[in-house]
């Protein structure tokens, strides 16, 4: 059925299909004989950060920027949702067109610029959740206005914020999409950045599990500068990676990919890299939480970033290509694995 309604999909703007799914969503679910399609196995239960996961499967931030579907979602059967990546005030991001599919690659190119309602808005997504099982992140960013060295006070914001209502925190200093915001994975920076909000999370009374998202274009060199930095700071952990800017390997045609222009590529391109990394941080990181997301498109692909290191696992570009089935087949192959 979801390869009928993805044919129909391709048709249209990734973007506008990506709307047009989340309306569909929203009526599909409010039908009095649909419901959870997810079946709970004790087998896939697990504990990390603090937290119980139904399943180590979750959906990767940028998909549910605004928190408007986590129910739904979860419906499907994630253990995890990851919303935003949000910022202190709305914004509209990059202009159209911004969302691209590479079909033969099994890829999509973004350059969405953090497009969100605010976080007071997500707050408000937040509030009306039913689902109380579904554990849910929350990523954080700065507006595109906002200097980089005045960003710290973006986090600060949407940390205070969200901290009531979200079961995890992620700083996104890693997507390519906000002019200069890699900059803030440069050792220095990055130190102040995460010190800073692990300073503030210690004084609340219910402390929540910091992770930072990190770029996959990242040299061993930078790999263990973040290690060094993790490890300083004391926060939870990592997760690997983000969009690349790498156009390497690419199957479709190079005129094409010239005329979308710059933005972050994800799906199966990503796969082998996402990889390597999880391993490099995995020997450096010993025990702390990795979450493995980039190119997982297949449940072999699940598997396999598990084994390399992964604690818990996110998909995006998976979920649009293969739909639903993608994460019925994941926990079918972890039973089996």
């Amino acid at each position: 059925m979801y390869k009928l309604w993805r044919s129909f999909l391709f048709l249209l703007d990734a973007e506008k299909a990506h709307k047009l799914s989340f309306k569909v969503l929203k009526f599909w679910f409010s039908l009095p004989f649909t419901g959870s399609s997810a079946k709970l196995d004790s087998k896939l239960r697990l504990s990390k950060m603090g937290l119980d996961f139904a399943n180590p499967i979750g959906l990767a931030a940028g998909f549910d920027k605004n928190g408007t579907h986590i129910d739904e979602f979860a419906n499907f059967g994630f253990g995890f949702i990851e919303v935003g990546t949000v910022t202190p005030k709305p914004q509209a991001g990059n202009p159209k067109p911004r969302l691209f599919r590479l079909i033969e690659d099994e890829g999509i190119i973004n350059r969405m610029g953090f497009n969100n309602e605010g976080v007071d808005a997500l707050i408000s997504s937040l509030k009306k959740v039913k689902n109380k099982s579904v554990v849910i992140g929350g990523n954080i960013g700065k507006n595109k206005v906002t200097p980089n060295e005045k960003a710290v006070e973006d986090y600060k914001i949407c940390f205070e914020k969200l901290h009531p209502y979200v079961h995890y925190f992620v700083v996104n200093v890693s997507s390519p999409n906000t002019p200069n915001l890699r900059e803030l994975q440069e050792k220095e920076p990055l130190k102040a950045l995460l010190s800073t909000l692990q300073e503030m999370n210690v004084k609340t009374s219910t402390p929540k599990p910091i992770l930072l998202k990190i770029a996959p274009d990242l040299t061993n060199e930078q790999l263990d500068d973040i290690i060094e930095i993790v490890l300083e700071t004391n926060i939870e952990g990592v997760i690997a990676n983000n969009t690349t800017i790498s156009r390497d390997g690419l199957k479709t045609n190079l005129s094409t990919v010239e005329n979308i222009g710059a933005g972050g590529l994800s799906g199966a391109p990503l796969t082998e890299r996402s990889s390597q990394v999880m391993r490099y941080l995995r020997s450096g990181l010993k025990d702390k939480v990795i979450i493995g997301v980039g190119g997982i498109m297949t449940a072999k692909d699940a598997v396999q970033r598990l084994k390399d290191g992964a604690d818990l696992i996110q998909v995006y570009s998976g979920f649009v290509y293969k739909g639903p089935d993608l994460i019925k087949n994941i926990k079918e192959e972890l039973k089996n694995s």
